[in-house]
């Protein structure tokens, strides 16, 4: 009864403006560069590209016996949810892929959308986010926080082996090249007799690593006490002009947003404050996605407007791509001699205890 008050919730937002404006300054989606003077419609279909969770309803419920819709509770789970497909787009299908409505798309994208769908059997889905967060202190129907879902996301990654990420979430503010570097590398195996490494690497038929796993590097943040600190609204920024660049998740208390690029002194988001119905996949293992797909001009608010409560996202396919990264922090987030967004340091410090590559826990059952 208490959700569904949430039902057919409007969100209304002060500061929520409507179409772009007419300016010379450029628009950066998730580390590309629009004009919109001249190349509107390419931005907009950049936009909608990207795969859009919202509140669903009439879901099985979740644990059994638990709520049947996220609406009110679920939008930092969404956020996350968006976060971690941008990744997955960007791992099977490339950052320039193009979503166009009714337009056949290939398999992967199929497959990559049946992970998230309301299902207790598809691995990021409400369901299981909502159940793994019960280890992180959140009971199923509470609002989560950023770091919160980026260890929930980085727990259910282990037991995903089509997509084989490495999910790394930074401590203290600190990227640790070292610790990140082992994660993603397999080690060479003397014997192929063990199907998985102990890394949980997908061995090739010669029993041996494929090398790197693809990284999804995911940073929270505290950038200020009550009001996002100006010291910190450069780098951020810089932060959506990176080729790596998820965009980040945040907004307001209990209100979250997952944002995807500036245009000048305001963020560009997608909104997962709409209650929608269920969709499941069809016989042939196609979804019918268009509700997954925002086909509008994007939400905006001013970066000022931000809870300093953030997480930014990368994705490193290879290891040149974090290579990469590593170059543009050094040059552009850590150039501040004042202020520091995070830190990125190569070696693991030395009182933090030991870096353990997180592994798949092993599942038994009881019969049950």
């Amino acid at each position: 009864s208490v959700l569904s008050r949430y039902e057919n919730q409007i969100t209304i937002l002060s500061d929520y403006l409507e179409e772009f404006p007419e300016t010379d300054e450029p628009v950066w989606i998730l580390g590309r560069q629009h004009h919109l003077n001249t190349d509107k419609s390419k931005l907009l279909l950049d936009v909608s590209a990207r795969l859009w969770f919202t509140y669903r309803r009439k879901f099985s419920p979740i644990g059994g016996t638990g709520p049947s819709s996220d609406a009110g509770w679920g939008c930092m789970l969404r956020c996350g949810q968006m976060m971690l497909a941008q990744a997955l787009i960007c791992r099977h299908l490339g950052r320039d892929w193009q979503w166009e409505k009714h337009k056949k798309q290939p398999e992967e994208y199929h497959r990559i959308l049946r992970c998230f769908l309301d299902r207790k059997d598809c691995c990021y889905s409400i369901h299981q986010m909502a159940q793994m967060g019960v280890g992180e202190g959140k009971s199923i129907g509470e609002w989560f926080g950023p770091n919160t879902v980026a260890q929930v996301l980085k727990k259910l990654a282990l037991f995903d082996e089509w997509n084989s990420l490495a999910v790394y979430v930074s401590m203290d503010n600190t990227v640790v090249i070292e610790d990140i570097k082992k994660m993603c590398w397999c080690p060479p195996q003397s014997s192929s007799s063990a199907p998985r490494s102990s890394l949980g690497c997908s061995r090739s038929a010669a029993g041996l690593c494929p090398g790197w796993k693809p990284l999804l590097l995911i940073i929270p943040l505290r950038l200020g006490i009550n009001h996002i600190n100006p010291v910190y609204i450069d780098a951020f920024r810089e932060c959506f002009k990176m080729p790596q660049s998820l965009g980040a998740l945040g907004g307001k208390p209990n209100n979250a947003y997952y944002f995807i690029g500036f245009l000048g002194n305001e963020l560009i988001y997608l909104d997962p404050h709409t209650t929608q119905s269920f969709v499941d996949w069809e016989e042939n293992g196609t979804v019918d996605d268009e509700s997954f797909h925002c086909q509008q001009a994007p939400h905006r608010m001013k970066i000022m407007n931000l809870d300093p409560s953030v997480a930014l996202g990368f994705f490193c396919k290879e290891e040149c791509d974090f290579d990469n990264w590593c170059s543009l922090v050094q040059k552009e987030i850590l150039k501040q001699q004042s202020l520091r967004m995070f830190e990125l340091v190569q070696k693991h410090p030395p009182h933090w205890p030991p870096f353990i590559p997180p592994t798949k826990p092993e599942v038994t059952t009881t019969g049950a």
